[in-house]
């Protein structure tokens, strides 16, 4: 990915002059980094319970449940033009749009990209925050953006990007993530990709491949040729890596894929067959599981020197584990109880301890990146439930239930999540059945379909884009 140029400055808009300016180079996580770096005044009107204030001081204008009950509503004008079809600012709408936290505004004729906007003229529009831009230049392009508190008659934040021009989407995307953040509070998680599995074909003779995309959908492409089956695919958070299993050459196991290259190779050499993969936080291990006999156990591979250590040995099926963010605890499902449940246990194995009692059985365990709780598929009764609960058990929640849901994953931020939902309706690409991606917050609010070309399941989130 190209370096992007930053530059970020706080006005004084009755002066209009610069208060503060830092200029780097750097990828997103810089960018994301420096943003909490700067003023923020609270919106009044949304201020009934105000959040924690975000890293850089100040605080934001809504708490997210605030804003689920009444989204923020922005205007979004001056960040279009530039060589081809470039349109950052209907990109950022979409992004704010889709959350549900923010209603975007027709901002009608663009505003002047330049001084102070005409705050009265917003307010009568509804417009409660306001973001002006423009953009210059061919190949690279400066895009300048400014968030404005149209109530308070005051600017929020500025900041020019420099980059070429085939990233105008992710700059627009890291430009709602910075939105989100100063209003909301929370990091964003706009500028982040989905890898998941594409399937094409009739219910009987299914095509499996891997698939990556955009977190709204765009710059979608294949990864694989279709040749064998793929599932589970997971990202490794430190390198630009996939995990999955695959069914190549009719010996199911755990592959890489190295995005850069479009690499595969295996991950590990085990007797038995190896599945569920998922990194560690940090990226040094992969934890998966193995067949022994007509059971499985949970094995730690270091990415690294390809050291195996063996966690479980329970005799039972023990799969689909996961690392708490601090990497100190993992959660996985195991029938060691004699039905399918949710177990918690440290890093070195030992010790398992269950975790979910509620009515049927449970799987695909995976823990929030804020660590405060697990996200699982349950069935049972006919149907499927995609739910959350603590790490202890307690507060169990369903988030959605259908005739079949499952494989949820969260966004980096913890704030949402991902699943994958089949419904026996017939679809103009299936045989009497499909297959979709779904979002939905953590609350269970703002359920939505995710776009993707053909079927698809097994969404996986990416961190932050680097």
């Amino acid at each position: 990915m190209p370096d992007i140029k930053v530059k970020t400055r706080i006005w004084d808009p009755s002066a209009e002059r610069p208060l503060l300016r830092r200029g780097f180079l750097a990828g997103s996580a810089g960018l994301l980094a420096a943003a909490p770096a700067f003023a923020q005044a609270p919106l009044a009107p949304h201020a009934a319970a105000p959040a924690a204030a975000p890293a850089g001081g100040g605080e934001p204008i809504i708490d997210v449940q605030g804003a689920q009950r009444n989204p923020i509503p922005i205007a979004v004008t001056g960040l279009s033009g530039g060589p081809g079809a470039i349109d950052i600012g209907s990109v950022v709408n979409a992004d704010l749009g889709r959350c549900g936290l923010f209603r975007p505004l027709d901002s009608g004729a663009a505003a002047p990209p330049a001084g102070t906007p005409d705050f009265n003229m917003w307010k009568a529009s509804g417009a409660h925050a306001l973001v002006t831009g423009q953009i210059t230049g061919t190949d690279p392009l400066r895009v300048e953006f400014r968030l404005w508190d149209v109530l308070q008659g005051t600017q929020i934040q500025g900041t020019a990007y420099t980059t070429s021009v085939a990233n105008w989407r992710r700059i627009s995307h890291i430009i709602a993530d910075v939105i989100y953040e100063r209003l909301i509070g929370e990091k964003g998680y706009f500028d982040t990709r989905i890898v998941y599995v594409a399937t094409t074909g009739s219910r009987a003779n299914q095509t499996k491949r891997l698939a990556i995309m955009d977190q709204d959908s765009a710059n979608n492409r294949i990864l694989t040729n279709g040749e064998w089956m793929v599932l589970t695919p997971r990202f490794n958070p430190v390198r630009d890596q996939i995990a999955f299993m695959s069914y190549a050459n009719d010996r199911p196991r755990v592959y890489l894929f190295d995005l850069s290259s479009g690499r595969q190779s295996a991950f590990g050499e085990f007797e038995g067959m190896s599945f569920a993969p998922r990194f560690s936080p940090d990226g040094s291990a992969c934890i998966l599981s193995v067949t022994h006999g007509g059971g499985s156990d949970i094995m730690v591979v270091d990415t690294a020197s390809h050291a195996i250590h063996q966690l479980t040995s329970s005799g039972s099926i023990d799969t689909s584990p996961c690392y708490s963010p601090d990497a100190t605890q993992i959660v996985f499902n195991s029938d060691r109880g004699g039905d399918q449940q949710l177990y918690v246990m440290g890093a070195g194995g030992g010790g398992a301890k269950r975790i979910s009692f509620g009515h049927g059985q449970y799987a695909t365990p995976v823990w929030s990146p804020r660590g405060d709780l697990i996200a699982y598929t349950r069935f049972g009764g006919g149907s499927f439930a995609i739910g959350v609960m603590a790490p202890d058990g307690t507060g169990e929640r369903i988030l959605s239930e259908s005739f079949l849901v499952e494989g949820p994953t969260f966004a980096p931020n913890g704030r949402v999540l991902m699943f994958a939902r089949e419904t026996p309706a017939r679809d103009n690409r299936g045989d009497g059945w499909s297959q979709h991606i779904v979002s939905i917050d953590i609350t269970g609010f703002n359920e939505r379909q995710v776009p993707t070309p053909t079927f698809g399941s097994d969404p996986a989130w990416s961190p932050l884009n680097a």
